[in-house]
């Protein structure tokens, strides 16, 4: 039986082709939060497998026959596929199926756009999703593609409206790298001030879902908002953490929650996000947050791990921090809350949390605090607005040695 959207939703078909990835999602079942997280309300799901994409079609005509099929069966309005498709790709297909046919890119760059909040976030989606639009003027605009000549705002003789079109969208990316730079030269000023003041800098990464505004929450006593959603923060936000007495105790630090990675992410979001990325490659010491009660915590955790090499994070000195404690079952608990994990050729310590209930939270703040130099300041400025810039900083000092149990 068909499952109907709603009317304030969209019914989508999910569309993913194992292409023979070791981490196809058969379930499609990150497609799907995607869709609903985006508003849409996914009504069927379809895989299949192939040795490389079609050339025209990605999936091959009779393939895209057997979507168009499905979506009028099941009463569907749009097809979205979990690959990126090339824009002639996008194109055909929508002619074959009849229906509005995007993938995951579109879909993840349409979700930071709801999502971001603060000005330097919105010009970095609006970066990502002008360069993503560039390159679909083939297909969006083919209407278009008639003579128009004039003169003045309408494009010189002879100029075709998509020529004029897309030199519209280049002008628009000029403006908004800019202003991009205006945001990254306050964040290089932003830079040097903490360094003179040798701030100890935490930053918060993980896959997006791992619970890593609960944990912010949870160690501040911040309200930044968190949900049991993909990507429910963009900006990042940043806090003083007082660890209490030990090693590192009496002293402030730096933490900052930045926005969560995923399969697949965007270039063009990695590129356009570099300033915000820049926390977790500036950092002193990261926290990754993994969802231990996720069945596929380990690859979400080589994600990012591939993140983090593609902007420069890849040495910064890490924490494993395995979170959902509670939503583990009991014969998958660990035997204790403390032990150290294998990691790109690096053994790093590993706590296990519940960032919700509090269980382990004590032990962590003790490894945080053990990890903090005696010269680490504490005259982080308590008024530092939520969502504001973060700052960022480097410990003139080497960096806390990994704990190796």
């Amino acid at each position: 039986m068909p499952n109907p959207a709603t009317p304030e939703r969209t019914a989508a078909v999910l569309v993913g082709v194992d292409l023979g990835a070791p981490n196809f999602d058969h379930d499609l079942e990150e497609l799907g939060l995607l869709a609903e997280t985006a508003g849409m309300q996914p009504v069927a799901r379809l895989t299949c497998r192939r040795q490389a994409p079609d050339a025209a079609l990605f999936v091959g005509s009779g393939k895209a026959e057997e979507i168009r099929a499905l979506a009028e069966t099941e009463g569907a309005t749009e097809v979205l596929f979990d690959q990126a498709l090339s824009p002639v790709q996008q194109r055909n297909l929508e002619r074959a199926i009849g229906l509005p046919v995007n993938d995951r890119t579109l879909l993840i760059l349409e979700i930071f756009a709801q999502r971001a909040r603060s000005h330097e976030g919105k010009l970095q989606v609006e970066l990502a999703r002008l360069q993503y639009l560039s390159t679909r003027l083939v297909r969006r605009w083919s209407h278009l593609e008639r003579q128009q000549g004039g003169i003045g705002g309408r494009g010189g003789p002879g100029e075709t409206q998509i020529e004029l079109d897309r030199r519209m969208i280049g002008d628009a990316i000029k403006r908004t790298k800019d202003r991009l730079v205006k945001v990254k030269r306050q964040r290089q000023t932003q830079r040097r001030q903490r360094e003179r003041r040798e701030t100890f800098n935490i930053s918060l990464v993980g896959y997006t879902n791992a619970g890593k505004s609960t944990l912010f929450n949870a160690l501040v006593k911040a309200r930044a908002y968190a949900a049991d959603q993909l990507f429910a923060t963009l900006d990042t936000t940043t806090r003083q953490l007082y660890l209490g007495d030990g090693q590192g105790g009496g002293r402030s630090v730096s933490l900052s929650d930045t926005v969560g990675f995923i399969r697949d992410l965007p270039h063009g979001l990695v590129e356009a996000f570099e300033a915000t990325l820049q926390e977790a490659a500036d950092a002193d010491l990261l926290l990754h947050v993994v969802d231990a009660a996720n069945p596929h915590h380990l690859e979400q955790i080589d994600e990012v791990q591939r993140v983090l090499h593609e902007i420069g994070a890849a040495e910064v000195p890490q924490l494993l921090v395995f979170n959902k404690l509670d939503g583990l079952e009991p014969g998958r608990r660990p035997h204790v809350l403390k032990d150290s994990m294998a990691l790109d050729g690096r053994e790093l310590t590993r706590v296990f949390v519940s960032a919700r209930t509090g269980e382990g939270l004590p032990l962590l703040r003790a490894e945080l605090a053990a990890r903090v130099p005696a010269a680490a300041h504490e005259d982080l400025s308590l008024s530092q607005a939520e969502g504001a810039p973060a700052p960022i900083g480097h410990n003139h000092g080497s960096h806390p040695r990994e704990a190796n149990e």
